[in-house]
């Protein structure tokens, strides 16, 4: 980009808005994935008039456009790989308005997940999606990347809550999908194709959200078992018996022997467990939480603890908190897939799993909502040891063929983004893949928006 177009872009955004220096291009070129690509610049709109205004000079001059909420993402979605310019959200993050008798809010992309939920919850409402980095992830982000979370069993994930949208094309028009009602199918639901659109589509500038009234009672259990069999035929007995927790996570014993090594919480007794929860009206959760109880120790449960008020839950959601930090005590890296299921199968995903990593020699661990059979498959890695990328790279594929194979899909909450777009076709057929990309071109023709995701090749 030369200088006019750099100073274009300062008159829209204003003076301390886009930032060229090597620091804060090396502070935008990475996500979770730990993949790094150096955009040109980061700008920093304050406004959907500057960014319709920045995608309309963007499009003229043909340069690509990267929306970013907190970078958080695991495939990669945010990470400019073609340069250009990265648009960060961070100063769209204004909560603009709570409707209590109509049930929905009305947000910018860069309001943070957890913070919009406190706000709600302190109305009485509820936003139930809960990605795992709600604290620091954004809206826009979950949007793009139609985030789920331990609630999707019972809640459903991010597009169910997404009412309508605004949102700039690639052209820089502004258009607004959907609206403040429940119900509606006016035409074709281009609300659903810009969720987990992973920002390839349209950059969304504000979003309406559904709200639901707060929960009258909480009750979590932590169920511990020897063995893994019973703690995933528990999963679908539970779900069989007619209850639908609000979470249901399963945790394998690589992941309780790292957490009993990180902090005594004592479960390090245990080869599995479960963490439950379920809500309603207060008389409902005693009775469905003796019967999740029940159901547990006919599979084996031996030691299970329930809390119900606020800090006891607390402690008892500490065991599945602190699995991410404390894997790296297996190894200093690793790859996170999270894969889906048939919550049936969820024993043989993770038992072959174990059986990939024995013949690769690389170290697993398996965890995540098996309510859903959303289950995290990590990949522990050294990148300093020779081969060791490579193989872990071959043990993917093959955890993604098994997935298949037992009648899954390779992605339940991630995207595609870059990581996943080479194994994009073991999914889906050419015709599929060809009507995604021609979606892509009749809204991007030029193809600035969030270039080079999803698609293999691109």
């Amino acid at each position: 980009m030369d200088e006019t177009i750099l100073k274009e872009i300062e008159a829209i955004v204003g003076r301390g808005n886009l930032s060229t220096s090597i620091e804060d291009r090396i502070c935008y070129s990475y996500d979770a994935t730990n993949q790094r690509f150096l955009p040109e610049g980061v700008i920093f709109p304050g406004s959907a008039e500057e960014v319709a205004s920045l995608v309309r000079l963007a499009s003229r001059n043909s340069i690509p456009i990267v929306p970013r909420g907190a970078g958080s993402g695991f495939t990669g979605g945010s990470l400019p790989v073609r340069g250009g310019l990265v648009v960060s959200t961070e100063r769209l993050n204004r909560i603009l308005e709570v409707d209590r008798e109509n049930l929905f809010c009305i947000v910018e992309p860069g309001v943070v997940t957890g913070d919009l939920q406190e706000e709600v919850e302190s109305m009485g409402l509820f936003y139930p999606p809960d990605p795992s980095s709600l604290k620091f992830c954004t809206i826009g982000g979950n949007i793009a990347e139609c985030a789920g979370g331990p609630r999707g069993l019972k809640y459903g994930v991010t597009r169910d809550y997404v009412l309508g949208l605004e949102v700039v094309l690639p052209d820089g028009e502004v258009i607004r999908t959907g609206g403040r009602t429940l119900k509606g199918v006016v035409g074709y639901d281009l609300t659903r194709l810009f969720v987990g659109s992973e920002g390839t589509l349209g950059f969304v500038t504000r979003a309406i959200l559904r709200l639901l009234p707060y929960p009258e009672k909480v009750l979590t259990i932590l169920a511990l078992f020897p063995d893994q069999e019973g703690a995933a035929g528990a999963v679908s007995a539970i779900i069989s018996s007619g209850i639908l927790p609000s979470a249901l996570e399963f945790i394998d014993r690589e992941c309780v022997a790292c957490v009993s090594d990180y902090r005594d919480m004592g479960i390090s007794g245990a080869e599995a467990i479960l963490l439950i929860e379920v809500d309603g009206r207060e008389g409902v959760v005693e009775r469905e939480g003796a019967m999740i109880e029940e159901v547990c120790r006919e599979k084996g449960g031996f030691d299970i603890r329930k809390a119900s008020d606020r800090r006891g839950r607390k402690r008892l959601w500490e065991a599945r908190r602190a699995i991410s930090p404390s894997l790296r005590r297996l190894n200093p890296h690793k790859i996170n897939e999270d894969v889906v299921v048939p919550r049936t199968a969820i024993g043989d995903l993770v038992a072959g799993v174990r059986e990939i990593g024995r013949r690769y020699g690389i170290k697993t661990a398996c965890f995540g909502h098996g309510g859903d059979g959303n289950i995290h498959v990590n990949l522990m890695i050294d990148r300093r040891v020779p081969g060791e990328i490579e193989r872990a790279e071959e043990a993917v594929k093959e955890v993604f063929q098994l997935t298949l194979r037992l009648g899954g899909t390779i992605s339940g909450e991630h995207g595609i983004g870059i990581t996943k777009a080479p194994f994009l076709k073991m999914e889906l057929g050419r015709r599929e893949i060809d009507l995604m990309r021609s979606i892509k071109e009749t809204f991007d023709p030029k193809g600035i928006m969030n270039p080079g995701k999803v698609f293999p090749g691109d």
